[in-house]
């Protein structure tokens, strides 16, 4: 935790972390999730989180493991009216922190359940949060049914091929 009660959004040393079985959690408001911003309708909600630390018993001794929960509800964008899409969000992942230059074990690339990560010394935990979000997003949201836009101004536009085919069928035309 910081000095102000609001849990720190970096880990100094996530290996470590984990080796301690240690927890933080926290809420972060949509709209700090800054790539997320194109996606959505608005940015008016919070998701909550929660990271754990542990260990796992690999071929070498004991593995880090940090487990991630993210919970809320996002106002996305649909794609075909533009409009708001509430989606509910509930991401779980289960990582396998790395150390820069390490391999990854072959077992490890082989097992869906644990996915590896490449970290330096430090986790951004507010980055990761933003990272497993937009992998967890569809690709394209969209209504059930909905219907496109209509032009600004105007009920119905005339589509430009209309006038073409008049001028086709006209004497002048020829």
């Amino acid at each position: 935790m910081s000095q102000h009660g609001v849990p720190s959004r970096v880990i100094a040393d996530p290996f470590r972390f984990a080796a301690e079985h240690r927890t933080l959690e926290g809420v972060v408001p949509v709209a700090d999730l800054l790539r997320l911003a194109d996606s959505l309708a608005s940015g008016e909600s919070d998701l909550r989180w929660t990271l754990e630390g542990s260990t796992a018993d690999g071929v070498e001794g004991p593995e880090p493991r940090l487990r991630l929960r993210v919970d809320g509800a996002l106002d996305l964008l649909c794609q075909r009216c533009l409009g708001g899409l509430p989606w509910v969000l509930r991401v779980e992942r289960v990582l396998h922190p790395v150390r820069a230059g390490q391999p990854i074990p072959e077992e490890e690339l082989e097992d869906d359940q644990v996915d590896a990560i490449e970290l330096e010394a430090e986790l951004d935990v507010l980055a990761l949060i933003e990272d497993e979000v937009l992998l967890a997003m569809p690709i394209a949201p969209r209504h059930e049914i909905c219907t496109a836009p209509l032009p600004s101004g105007a009920a119905s536009k005339e589509s430009p091929f209309a006038a073409l085919a008049s001028l086709r069928g006209s004497p002048s035309a020829k």
